[in-house]
């Protein structure tokens, strides 16, 4: 397989998501999802075009590829402001990092985590 060759998280060339494809119901969901090599080449991409951030934010989505839908709305949900605790951030950034290998995510969910907790954003309990 060619390294530079955009294909899914199932593997699949962009030139196999035809319509007839679609419409036939030969294609599941991963035909859809884009691949983190991909999203790591992108941001290869922005990074030689001098956006670090950019770079950055495609490098935790490649992390994040990983993650199911359910699970990545759930930490998404949890982390809006007010929704969790200092303590339950620092937790959710733990698992991003044991579980799911996404060491560049649990970095940014722990620096959330400590801005969150200076302007007063976490919750101050658990709901129990």
């Amino acid at each position: 397989m060619d390294e530079k060759e955009t294909r899914t998280l199932s593997g699949k060339k962009l030139e196999e998501l035809r319509m007839e494809t679609v419409l036939s119901k030969e294609l599941q969901l991963d035909d859809f999802r884009i691949s983190p090599e991909t999203l790591r080449r992108q941001a290869q991409t922005a990074r030689e075009a001098d956006h670090p951030q950019l770079a950055d934010n495609l490098l935790r989505a490649a992390e994040l590829t990983r993650l199911s839908n359910e699970e990545l709305l759930d930490i998404y949900s949890k982390l809006r402001p007010g929704r969790t605790t200092h303590a339950e951030m620092v937790a959710i950034a733990d698992r991003l990092e044991k579980d799911f290998d996404a060491p560049l995510t649990a970095a940014f969910v722990r620096e959330a985590a400590e801005v969150y907790r200076r302007r007063a954003l976490v919750k101050e309990t658990t709901d129990r």
